[in-house]
Order: structure tokens, then C-alpha cells, then sequence
């Protein structure tokens, strides 16, 4: 018997089984083995592939999103605003808990303010629990900010800075995220343009390695049970220029799809939307709903004095579609030049290849930064024909 079928045997458990002498040998500690290396279709990042740059502003508020309800004279204000880039993750979750907060109100007639992800889907909300409703609003899709996102299950991402948050708004947080995780989860197919993929996080240190997590003091925002599990591909298992790739399943929302969809049923179950804007407070007790939920966005800074939302300008740029690229990634820059980027980001869907990572909070400009698309593109570039296939 030669060294590898005897190896083999033993590691099926038939050394020693059938061997009597063998029975009391120590056997080997036991190995890890390494996963078959992962293909991937290669993204073809290239300067004349690039077929748009899209920028949004997204509504920042640094102590994170408002839900509650308010009075003008006769009129009751529920505000559901402020989710920064969470809008398209969280906003079935604060849709039905603004609704609920509805239900409190004798009539069934309401007005929604916000034509986005956060408007069409309190809509929704609050048409399934009876209510008559219509929209106003400045712009419909494909023109609202809620196009021009990423699009995925990101709940936390620019919503709320660490330190200020609290105990109740905490759990406002959880009870909206656990509601839109199941809501879009039941969304998922070609209708709706929801859809699971694969997401590579890419890293050159070990996940959870120290200091990754060791100064976190605080109980995350997003609980356990949340936070999208996965596995960590060791070099040689992935095909990326990083050492490790975190795979895992994530969400993925096709804005276009999505809002349009959210759009036709709003309107077959009744609603009507209405092209208005509003300057000041006074002009919503004139209108003939005796119920409003502002879903304005960064449009409650002067609508409603809120002078803690800021603009967090988040810019896109968008490659021609290939149907073979089925995965997504996100990490640092290869170069480590992290300037104004939050890591790069890369979305497939079948209106393009979608590249991003950009946050300027503060900035009230829709033009492209040019330097900022120059950095993305390039370290994208920089990843994907590094890449082995």
C-alpha cells in the first residue's frame, strides 16, 4: 500500500478500523483545507466604458434619523426623515412605524410629502392599513435622490455619528431594520429588482483582527442577527489582489426597478401624486388632509428648521452593464489613499456596473467631483486587473 492511499484511508477513518495493530496510534492534528480557488467574470473597468456620473445629496442628520408625531393647529405632523444613506434600507421599517403612528388619527385621509424610497413605501404603508393618500412633491422618479443611491441592505451606513446616539433612538433604529430586512427580503425578483448577491469585502488583515473591533465599548447599532454572516477566503482562495475576501449574501436594489415598481402600486391601490412645493409650515394645515408625514428628506431643513440635516454628497460612476458580473465588492483602496472615499464599492446591476465610495457631508454641490471620480475609477481599475481568472 503505498504513503497516499494509506493517508487517504486515514482520513475516511479506516486506519485503525480494520488494523487491529494500528488502533492505539496518535493520529495527525488536523488541518484546515484550503477552498478550490474562487472564478469570477472580470469587471472591464475602463476609462471609455464609463457611460454616466450621478450625484445625490444624501439627508444627514448627525443624532440620525426623526420618527415622531407633531401638531400644526388641527393638522398632525408624523416626521419620518433624515436617514442619510440608510433611506432605501430602513425606510419600509420607519414607513410602518410612521403609519402606526397614524392609526392614532380619527380620519383616514393623509397627505405624504416626498416622492423617494422613504415617501413611496410610508405611502405603501399606510394605504395597506386603509388609508386614502397622496403624495406632493418637487420631483417624482427617475429624478429623486433615492435614484441616484447605491442601493442596498445598509442600514447604518451614514446615518447616525456614535456618540450621539441614545437609548430610544437605538431602539427605533432595530425595530425600522428588523421591519425592512423582511419586507425587502419578500420583494426579492425581477418585479421589484431585489435581488441577493455575493459581496467581497477585501482587507489585507484578518477580520476582527485587533484594533478592527477592539475599541468598540458600546453595543453595535445593528444587532447580531442583522448583520449579514459570511466567510473569510484565505490568499490563494480568491482571486483578488488583498490577502483575504469576506464573502457574503447581501441585498442588492436596483433603484430604477425598484421605485418605478413602488410607484405603479401606489397608484393602482388608489393614490395620487401631486407636482408641489412647499416653503413653510403653514402652507400644509391648507391643505385638505388633516394628516401629513413629511418625508422631505434634506428639504425639512428649511421646511421645518431643522438646520442639524446636512447634505451628504454621494457621487456614482456607472460602466456599461455586463450580464456575466454577478458579484459586488467593497474595501479600501489598494493604495490606501482613503481621501474623502469611504473604500470602493462595486454594484453590478442591468443598468451598469456601479462604482462608488464617496461621502462629502457638508457639500451642497450636485456637479461631479471630478478628482473624487478620477480616484474611484482608478483604484477600481487597479483591483480588477490585478485580479487572477
Amino acid at each position: 500500500m503505498d504513503r497516499r492511499t494509506l493517508l487517504k484511508m486515514g482520513g475516511l477513518g479506516l486506519v485503525g478500523a480494520g488494523l487491529g495493530g494500528c488502533a492505539a496510534r496518535s493520529a495527525p492534528a488536523p488541518t484546515t483545507p484550503q477552498r478550490p480557488p474562487l472564478r469570477l467574470a472580470p469587471v472591464r473597468a475602463a476609462w471609455d466604458r464609463i457611460i454616466r456620473t450621478t450625484v445625490g445629496l444624501r439627508p444627514h442628520r448627525p443624532s440620525g434619523f426623526v420618527l415622531c408625531a407633531d401638531k400644526l393647529d388641527d393638522t398632525t405632523v408624523i416626521h419620518n426623515y433624515g436617514h442619510g444613506g440608510s433611506g432605501m434600507s430602513l425606510s419600509w421599517g420607519t414607513g410602518r412605524m410612521a403609519a402606526e403612528m397614524a392609526l392614532g388619527h380619527d380620519s383616514r385621509r393623509a397627505a405624504v410629502i416626498g416622492c423617494g424610497a422613504v415617501g413611496l413605501t410610508a405611502a405603501r404603508q399606510l394605504q395597506r392599513r386603509g388609508f386614502a393618500v397622496t403624495i406632493y412633491a418637487m420631483s417624482v422618479p427617475p429624478n429623486t435622490t433615492s435614484n441616484m443611491s447605491f442601493a442596498g441592505f445598509t442600514p447604518t451606513a451614514g446615518l447616525v455619528d456614535d456618540d450621539l446616539r441614545t437609548p430610544a433612538w437605538d431602539a427605533q433604529f432595530r425595530e425600522a431594520a428588523e421591519i425592512s430586512y423582511r419586507e425587502l427580503q419578500l420583494l426579492a425578483g425581477t418585479r421589484f429588482g431585489v435581488s441577493w448577491i455575493d459581496r467581497y469585502g477585501l482587507s489585507d488583515t484578518p477580520p476582527g483582527a485587533a484594533g478592527n473591533d477592539a475599541e468598540e465599548e458600546r453595543e453595535p447599532l445593528l444587532p447580531a442577527h442583522l448583520r449579514t454572516g459570511g466567510f473569510t477566503l484565505e490568499p490563494g482562495e480568491h482571486p483578488f489582489p488583498s490577502r483575504y475576501a469576506m464573502r457574503s449574501s447581501q441585498l442588492r436594489i436596483e433603484p430604477s426597478i425598484y421605485l418605478d415598481a413602488l410607484v405603479h402600486d401606489f397608484i393602482d391601490f388608489g393614490g395620487r401624486i401631486e407636482i408641489r412645493e412647499f416653503t413653510e409650515p403653514r402652507e400644509l394645515v391648507a391643505l385638505s388632509e388633516p394628516l401629513v408625514v413629511n418625508c422631505s428628506g434634506l428639504g425639512a431643513r428649511d421646511l421645518f428648521g431643522d438646520d442639524e440635516l446636512l447634505p451628504a454628497k454621494g457621487q456614482l460612476t456607472v460602466l456599461v452593464p455586463q450580464e456575466e458580473v454577478d458579484w459586488g465588492i467593497g474595501g479600501d483602496p489598494p493604495d490606501g489613499d482613503n481621501r474623502g472615499l469611504l473604500g470602493i464599492h462595486m454594484q453590478p446591476r442591468r443598468d451598469g456596473i456601479v462604482l462608488g465610495g464617496t461621502s462629502e457631508r457638508g457639500e451642497w454641490s450636485q456637479e461631479p467631483n471630478q478628482e473624487a471620480m478620477q480616484r474611484i475609477v482608478s483604484a477600481h481599475m487597479a483591483v480588477y486587473s490585478a485580479m487572477r481568472v
